[in-house]
Order: structure tokens, then C-alpha cells, then sequence
């Protein structure tokens, strides 16, 4: 009886106490492991949301102050060019066009509120799947409304970027517009640009390597509808 009540743990207790420790220490980790992920996923959602949002603001202040103009110092040598051309892209549309939207930093920059921009899709250079939704902008008007200036990156990993153009005298959705061509809409703005931007959420899924996405959809007046002749007449 004594040597019975002296007797430590045997070999399979030890063994069944490890694993019973090991058990709990892993349902621990796991708990704390999804609430670290779900902080972590949905403080990437609300940093999508907020990118989308923003880009989604400037594109419609720049693009409400759209504007063609007919002024021309020599008619026969023209120097500068207004625009506004909208092409089809994969999966990011383009669209270039004047507006009066620059923002002046800088009192001795010698800028007025014109400027040149546009909105088209680039390939991430560190990763050739990813495309980011980029803005072009020039300050300095020329022949050449779809060169030139500086590119920034607006929207990062973009699954989509569409742009259609109500035109007023169809009163239809159109793909494309060309202001500078006859055989598009010479020297016409269209009534609105309906703009469809889709990000990427951030994560795949292990099954079907499908991508969440953040959807933003917004259709924007363009006020300026006749080129500017003020000067002219």
C-alpha cells in the first residue's frame, strides 16, 4: 500500500496530459489566429473602400469640368489642342480630355486652371498580373492632348475600369468618343460619362482562386456642352 501511494504518473498519463495541453493550446491559437485575421481583412476592406472612394471623386471632378475649346491665336498653325477621347481597353478603358480643374500649389507656378488628363490602366511593373488604375495630367497644353505631363497612380489592383458616354443627340450609351474625328463626334461632349471601377478585394480564395472585388458605379454630367467661342466671336 505504501510503494502503491508513493507511485508518480505513468508513462501514458504524462502522454494523455501532454495531449490534452497541446489540444487547448491549438484551439487558443486558432481563435486568436481568426480574430487577427478578421481585424487584419477588415481593415483591408475599409482601405479598398477608402482608395475607391477617393479615386472615384476626383475622376468626377475632373471629368464635370470637361470642356472643349475653338480658340485658335493662328488658325492656319494650330499650337494646342482640346480634346475629349474615350477608347476600349482591357481591363481598363482610356479616356483623355481637358478640364478646368488644375489645382495651383504653387503662386508663382505660372499655371492657370486648365490642364490635360488621362485615366488608363498600367501594368505593375513588379507584377505583371497586377493592373493599377492610372491619371496622366498636363499642365501644359499642346498639339498633343494625349502626351505628355506627369502619371501617378490612382487606384492600385483594379479588376476594372468601363466607360461609356451617353451622347445627346442619340440619346444612347456609346463605347467610345472622339472629339477630333469626323467620322466620331467632331467638336461634341457627351451628356454623361457612366464610370464603372472594380478593385480588388486583396485575397484569393484557396478553392477557386476567385477574387473578392469593391464596386464603385457613378455617372457624371458634363455641364460644358459646346466648345468655348467667346473669344472668337
Amino acid at each position: 500500500m505504501t510503494r502503491s501511494a508513493a507511485r508518480g504518473f505513468t508513462l501514458i498519463e504524462l502522454m494523455v496530459a501532454v495531449a490534452i495541453m497541446s489540444m487547448v493550446s491549438v484551439l487558443i491559437y486558432s481563435a486568436f489566429s481568426g480574430l487577427k485575421n478578421s481585424k487584419e481583412g477588415i481593415e483591408r476592406v475599409d482601405d479598398r473602400y477608402r482608395e475607391g472612394r477617393l479615386a472615384m471623386a476626383r475622376i468626377s471632378r475632373e471629368l464635370q469640368s470637361a470642356y472643349l475649346s475653338a480658340h485658335a491665336i493662328n488658325p492656319q498653325q494650330a499650337v494646342q489642342q482640346t480634346a475629349f477621347i474615350g477608347t476600349r481597353g482591357t481591363p481598363a478603358d482610356r479616356v483623355d480630355f481637358n478640364s478646368f480643374s488644375n489645382r495651383r500649389l504653387d503662386r508663382d507656378s505660372h499655371e492657370s486652371d486648365q490642364v490635360e488628363i488621362s485615366y488608363f490602366g498600367s501594368r505593375d511593373p513588379k507584377r505583371d498580373s497586377k493592373v493599377d488604375l492610372v491619371r496622366r495630367a498636363d499642365t501644359k497644353l499642346d498639339e498633343e492632348p494625349q502626351k505628355g505631363g506627369r502619371i501617378e497612380v490612382l487606384a492600385t489592383d483594379i479588376d476594372l475600369f468601363d466607360l461609356e458616354y451617353l451622347d445627346p443627340l442619340s440619346g444612347q450609351w456609346v463605347e467610345t468618343w472622339d472629339s477630333t474625328q469626323a467620322a466620331g463626334q467632331p467638336q461634341r461632349m457627351p451628356l454623361q460619362v457612366r464610370v464603372i471601377l472594380v478593385l480588388n478585394e486583396g485575397r484569393r480564395s484557396s478553392r477557386d482562386r476567385s477574387r473578392a472585388t469593391v464596386r464603385f458605379v457613378g455617372k457624371y454630367a458634363i455641364p460644358i456642352q459646346k466648345p468655348l467661342t467667346f473669344a472668337t466671336q
